[in-house]
């Protein structure tokens, strides 16, 4: 009623008999894709009605009661924060309650993100990007021992950091997590550079080691899990990261190898995540089949010659994510838009009846999960989405539900189509240009 009878996909049908095992999969999956498409129109994602629907859904799940707690955020060198927030505190009341206790103006906050992240044994994994629908304490709860939430930045431009690398804070911000990544090889440094830049943070030159290394390959990417792709054979077992404007496919599983495949942002036609049950022959009959995630691209590889690329990885929906991400920065370029977010505050209205599976409900208001306490608490360790941002309009990103030919995927079982994300920042290029 909010957004019109056209502006949301149709909702999955309920079924009056008892679901086997498999078909609550299949629910699960369906009510996954459901939640997918609606989050991709930035009117709904930011809205009150969403955001405080999931928070409470998220809540009701978990069996959460509001209380204020101490909630440890990160920075990329482990060093710690600890601010005091309403455990149902969105994402966004978190970074705000993190950046005031780092004195970040607030004109930059949106320039950074807290990211939920996985480690063991010095392993650093990036398991997703917090969004403004969810608590990040019941998420970083829910993820269990080993995970941890971090603030990395939250573009893909490095030519952003012009401004940023004049504040102080924001600086202090892009200067560890540049040190982080350069020691965990997602950002290359050959010998000569290290030493270099050994050198510069030795004696804390923060701001000339940026600009050393916004020079260096792969600056500022997010590096996944080794992963399986068709690419540039079926079955080939590849390293992806992704960050300016590229997905670099590291081909021998070796960050540090030169063999790689580069695909840039702008001659990806569109994109798609497909769901995937495995086969009852791969799981016993006695637990549920499990979810495979796979993103397929079509990518220009030359003039007239489109391929379909797919990837089959449990980090699926970052790495969509970060391709999105990298779109909106193309376009809000193109329009001149800023990487600035406008407060929301006049969008939100009153408060509506949030509907729990036993029939009950409660009131939600666009205040759930917005007490915040201003109290931090800095430890050291061993070591040293915004509507503004894309403006996006419906011919911007335009969703499908046309289904994607069998042929093109790595098919393991019942699938649950997805819509195709179309790219508007693709770019056709003639045989000159490759």
């Amino acid at each position: 009623r909010e957004f019109g009878p056209n502006s949301l996909p149709p909702f999955p049908p309920k079924k009056l008999l008892p679901l086997t095992p498999t078909q609550t999969e299949e629910r699960r999956a369906q009510l996954e894709k459901f939640v997918q498409l609606v989050s991709q129109d930035q009117r709904i994602s930011t809205s009150d009605v969403f955001t405080g629907f999931l928070l409470s859904a998220q809540q009701e799940t978990q069996n959460a009661k509001e209380e204020i707690i101490s909630l440890d955020i990160h920075l990329m060198n482990w060093q710690k924060i600890t601010v005091r927030v309403s455990s149902l505190a969105r994402t966004s009341t978190v970074m705000e309650a993190v950046c005031k206790f780092l004195k970040l103006d607030e004109k930059y906050m949106s320039y950074f993100c807290i990211y939920l992240v996985s480690k063991c044994n010095n392993e650093l994994s990036v398991e997703r990007r917090l969004q403004d629908f969810e608590s990040a304490y019941l998420s970083l709860k829910s993820a269990g021992v080993n995970h941890f939430l971090v603030i990395r930045k939250s573009y893909w431009d490095s030519s952003y950091e012009e401004e940023l690398l004049e504040d102080k804070v924001c600086l202090n911000l892009l200067y560890v997590q540049a040190v982080s990544d350069i020691e965990r090889g997602w950002t290359r440094a050959d010998g000569d550079s290290r030493r270099k830049l050994v050198a510069l943070q030795a004696r804390g030159s923060k701001k000339e080691y940026l600009q050393r290394a916004r020079n260096l390959k792969f600056y500022g990417h997010i590096q996944f899990r080794s992963c399986i792709c068709d690419y540039p054979q079926p079955n080939t077992t590849v390293t992806i990261s992704s960050g300016g404007r590229d997905l670099v496919f590291h081909l021998d599983s070796d960050p540090a190898s030169e063999n790689k495949a580069c695909f840039r942002v702008t001659r990806i036609k569109c994109w798609r995540i497909t769901t995937s049950l495995s086969d009852s022959t791969e799981s016993s009959h006695a637990s549920p089949a499990k979810l495979k995630l796979e993103l397929s691209f079509e990518y220009l590889m030359s003039k007239d010659h489109l391929r379909w690329i797919c990837i089959r990885s449990d980090q699926a929906i970052l790495m969509s994510v970060c391709l999105q991400g990298m779109v909106d920065e193309l376009l809000s370029k193109r329009h001149g838009v800023k990487n600035e977010e406008k407060s929301d505050k006049s969008s939100r209205r009153g408060s509506w009846n949030y509907m729990k599976r036993d029939g009950s409900s409660h009131q939600i208001s666009s205040n759930i999960g917005r007490s915040v306490s201003t109290d931090g608490i800095v430890q050291n360790a061993n070591r040293e989405e915004s509507n503004n941002i894309i403006g996006r309009s419906k011919g911007q990103v335009r969703k499908m539900t046309e289904k994607f030919s069998s042929k093109h995927g790595i098919k393991n079982g019942p699938s649950s189509p997805k819509p195709l994300v179309e790219n508007d920042a693709f770019e056709g290029i003639g045989d000159d240009d490759l």
